[in-house]
């Protein structure tokens, strides 16, 4: 048995044994999106562009309604109130509507039912006016269009490199064991973080990701960073994303861990 999986296992009974665990804290009062700031590409902080970010009917709600197109838009809602090292994060989300630019399924767009939670993610009030991503590791939130597998809470890394089993991630984004999500049903999450050094992605208790020695590199690497390259990252905010297919979060609560 590899250690970085050894130390997994006494992390993942750590949380749901009850041990080494703060009080549940909301991150989202469900009728504001106070604490959150915003960052869409082309755009200043906290311009909302066409209403993308809203709150109703107690969930934060990504909308394209006003968009006459996507046009690589891409935004990031952040919650910047602290930022989090170790901890344990629950959420549900959920896909809902038309792409954006109107686009049936996983073949006409890489982000149909495409969107995702960053963790670690940059100060948004940092970034470049046009830039798509915060340096961040993403736990990709994917649907289905009812014609084939196709995994959730997967592993992107904008401006960061992973390592997987053992060994650095070669590719961008890497698939998770998840099962896949056709319908527009509420999907749980967990993610159980330990600063740079592993980083669990969890439905219904099933492990279906891991990844750990998390630093700054690879590709989309912000001017900013480019003289952190090898350096791990260690903490961060957590943001939304809007990728260009309508999706809602609720019950955002994290409860930070005793390192």
């Amino acid at each position: 048995m590899r250690p970085y999986i050894f130390v997994s296992l006494i992390s993942i009974l750590s949380i749901y044994c009850g041990t080494e665990k703060e009080e549940w804290t909301s991150l989202f009062d469900g009728e504001s999106l106070s604490g959150w700031e915003m960052k869409i590409a082309g755009y200043e902080l906290n311009n909302n562009y066409r209403n993308t970010f809203s709150v109703k009917d107690g969930v934060i709600r990504v909308s394209y309604s006003e968009y006459d197109s996507f046009d690589e838009k891409f935004g990031h809602l952040f919650y910047t109130e602290k930022k989090f090292k170790n901890y344990h994060l629950k959420m549900d989300y959920r896909f809902y509507g038309e792409h954006a630019n109107q686009l049936k399924n996983e073949d006409e767009a890489w982000n149909y039912k495409n969107s995702g939670v960053m963790l670690h993610s940059e100060d948004p009030s940092k970034m470049f006016l046009d830039q798509e991503f915060p340096v961040s590791i993403e736990a990709q939130f994917l649907g289905g269009s009812g014609e084939r597998d196709r995994p959730t809470l997967n592993m992107c890394s904008p401006g960061t490199e992973v390592d997987i089993n053992g060994s650095q991630a070669l590719k961008h984004c890497i698939s998770s064991n998840s099962k896949t999500y056709h319908n527009e049903d509420w999907v749980s999450v967990e993610f159980i973080v330990y600063s740079d050094s592993i980083v669990h992605h969890v439905i219904d208790k099933d492990t279906v990701m891991t990844y750990s020695n998390i630093k700054i590199g690879g590709g989309y690497l912000s001017d900013n960073f480019t003289n952190r390259i090898g350096e791990p990252l260690e903490q961060g905010y957590i943001s939304l994303q809007s990728e260009g297919h309508p999706i809602e979060f609720k019950n955002i609560r994290i409860r930070e861990l005793i390192e």
